[in-house]
Order: C-alpha cells, then sequence, then structure tokens
C-alpha cells in the first residue's frame, strides 16, 4: 500500500531534528500490525516486506532528511569520502563545520597530499581520533599519484586504499557512485534488524548476518540510474524513486534521528506501519552485548587530545611546547610522560632534542 503524503518543505525543518507529526498515519490497524499479520522471516518475504516500505522511505528522504552539505549531489566522490572518514564515532553535527573548512582548503585528493602532517593536524580539531587524519591523506596520496585524482569506483581498489574499510568503500559507492550496493553501519543494522526482524540490534561488530539481512532488503535499481546525483535527488518529492542509494541513506537518517537505540520515535518513523519490532512491542530495547563505553573524564585519550590541542595552539603562533607548558598540562606526569610517547609512536607529535614538542 502507498501514501501520498503532503509534501513538507526542507526550510521549514530544523537542521538537528526532525517533525514530530508531519509522516504519513498507518493505514494499518494495531492488531494488523501483529507477527502473524506480517510476511515470515526468509530472504524472499523480507524483500516483499520491504517492498511495501520504498514508497514511505523516499519521500521521507526527499522531505524530511536534514540538508548536510555533502549530501543530494552537491560533492564530489572525494568530499564523500572525507565526509565518512570524519564520521566514523563522530556526530554529524560537530563534522559539518570541520568538513567545510577541510574542503575548502583541501578539495581534492591531490591537494590533501602536498599538505604537512602539521597543517592536516591542526585542521582536523577536536575531531577526536587524530590518526585517521594522518590515513587520509595517505589516502590521498594513493588516489593522486596512482588513480590521477580521481577516487576509483570499484569495491576492491577502495578497500585497498590506505584508511578505507567494507563501510566506507561501500558507503562511496553507494552515496557518491550511485552503485548497487548494501551498506551497513550501527544506524542502518538497527533499523533494520529491528523493522525486519523484530528484535533488538545489540551493538558490537557487523555479522554476516547483518550484510545479509541489508542485501536482501536493498532495492532493485533502473539501470537508467548512473550517478549519485540521479539517485537521490528528485524535482517532484511527492514522485521520489526509492533507489538502492536513497535506501541506503534514508534508513541511515531514520537510526541517526528517529529509530535511535535508547528513545525510538515510532509516531514519525516512515516504516511504522510494518515495523516488526513496534509490533513484539520492542522486546529487549536499549539491551547492548557490548560493553558499556568508557568515560571519557581523566582517561589518555583525554589527555593526548589535551596534548594535541596544546599543539594547535603552538603551531598556529610557530612555536614550540616548552618544558614548562609540557609539565603544566596535566597533574599526573606519569600518564602524561605516557601519553606523549603513545603520540610519538603514532607519529602525531615530534619530540625534539631537547624535550621540547612540536606537530611533525
Amino acid at each position: 500500500m502507498q501514501h501520498n503524503p503532503q509534501s513538507l518543505p526542507k526550510e521549514s525543518l530544523p537542521k538537528e531534528s526532525l517533525p514530530k507529526a508531519h509522516l504519513p498515519k498507518a493505514h494499518l490497524t494495531e492488531d494488523s500490525l501483529q507477527e502473524e499479520h506480517l510476511p515470515e522471516k526468509s530472504p524472499q518475504s523480507l524483500r516483499e516486506l520491504a517492498s511495501l516500505t520504498r514508497n514511505s522511505v523516499a519521500l521521507f528522504w526527499h522531505n524530511c532528511a536534514r540538508d548536510l552539505p555533502w549530501r543530494f549531489g552537491r560533492t564530489t566522490p572525494w568530499g564523500v569520502l572525507v565526509c565518512e572518514v570524519m564520521s566514523q564515532q563522530t556526530q554529524m553535527s560537530r563534522v559539518v563545520p570541520y568538513w567545510l573548512t577541510w574542503m575548502q582548503t583541501w578539495p581534492d585528493a591531490q591537494s590533501l597530499a602536498h599538505a604537512t602532517s602539521a597543517e592536516i593536524i591542526t585542521a582536523w580539531g577536536r575531531l577526536g581520533y587524530p590518526r585517521r587524519a594522518l590515513r587520509l591523506q595517505s589516502c590521498a596520496k594513493v588516489v593522486a599519484e596512482t588513480y590521477h585524482n580521481k577516487l576509483p569506483r570499484t569495491y576492491e581498489e577502495l578497500t585497498a586504499l590506505p584508511g578505507v574499510g567494507d563501510y566506507t568503500a561501500s558507503a562511496v559507492l553507494s552515496f557518491a557512485y550511485g552503485k548497487h550496493i548494501a551498506v551497513v553501519d550501527t544506524n542502518i543494522r538497527r533499523v533494520l534488524v529491528r523493522a525486519f526482524t523484530g528484535t533488538e540490534s545489540h551493538g558490537g561488530s557487523t555479522t554476516q548476518s547483518d550484510r545479509e539481512l541489508a542485501a536482501a532488503v536493498l532495492p532493485e535499481d533502473n539501470h537508467s540510474a548512473t550517478s549519485a546525483t540521479n539517485a537521490t535527488n528528485a524535482t517532484n518529492a511527492s514522485s521520489a524513486t526509492c533507489t538502492s542509494s536513497v535506501w541506503n541513506q534514508a534508513i541511515m537518517e531514520i537510526g541517526a534521528t528517529i529509530c535511535t537505540a535508547q528513545s525510538p520515535q515510532c509516531t514519525v518513523c516512515p516504516l511504522q506501519t510494518w515495523c516488526r519490532f513496534k509490533a513484539a512491542g520492542f522486546p529487549g530495547l536499549g539491551v547492548r552485548r557490548t560493553r558499556p563505553q568508557q568515560h571519557f573524564a581523566g582517561t589518555n585519550r583525554q589527555v593526548r587530545g589535551i596534548i594535541l590541542q596544546a599543539l594547535r595552539e603552538a603551531h598556529r603562533k610557530q612555536q614550540v611546547l616548552q618544558h614548562s607548558e609540557i609539565s603544566n598540562l596535566w597533574s599526573n606526569q606519569a600518564q602524561l610522560g605516557e601519553c606523549i610517547a603513545s603520540l610519538d609512536h603514532d607519529r602525531l607529535i615530534t619530540i625534539l632534542p631537547d624535550g621540547t614538542l612540536t606537530l611533525p
């Protein structure tokens, strides 16, 4: 069953939130959502169930998705890769200003390849996990030298690049090139496992069953859709097509903004009519199999971040970090020394012969 809801203009949406009551209401009753009324969980019937959701998912994407600067065909494949690397373990709202500055400074792989490590670490700022920045430059050098500054278009070539794994390669192929490939991250997995199996997604690493589920519900593509721009843009949102690229991005957006780990907002979810998890009464909601996240305060990660921030400020002034400045960064001198050594090992800082510190 397909719906024809009124189109909701993107301009009316808050940047980091979604409308609370503007998605199409379910046409089925609560009774009709019971498990016995839904198809069985074999791949074939999963595809059948997923096909019922396509129109609502496509309308959600075109009407309600956050208007982030790398979406809707407004950046290059390289820009998509940069976004995916930056957003690993980092909220999108934090990524936006860094991505904009980064792409203005280094719009392609070739320009990034010629930057200094100090410039890159400084520009990475407080995004966290700064080794990603150096791996991104290593990737840029290969793209510039081997692929003539053009990001490759195959899974095998992408995963051979430094710092590019299964998720990042799949995301670039789907989001930038409109290729027919399943994308699985934490948000996508949560939505798919809940909606199509009726169970909670407990976190942890992506499994083979997660990949099989994502592939089973992925829509087929019209062969005329040859680019990500065609795959993700529509001039008329009421007739939006749910390509595999639209599906992947929309399901990710649903997981990030609606079907969250602890507090799913089912009343505005485009999958609410067909969701097995909702029909089953949300069994095990919020239960995770992964260990609780470590508190940030007092950790080596915090200390490393403090050291790098001090070095960024010194770099902007074209100065090194003196002994007195170093010792004042953290009261636990043993932990401070351990973190300096680990940063040096990761090639994120340089220890000069006199013991002062600088960015590499």
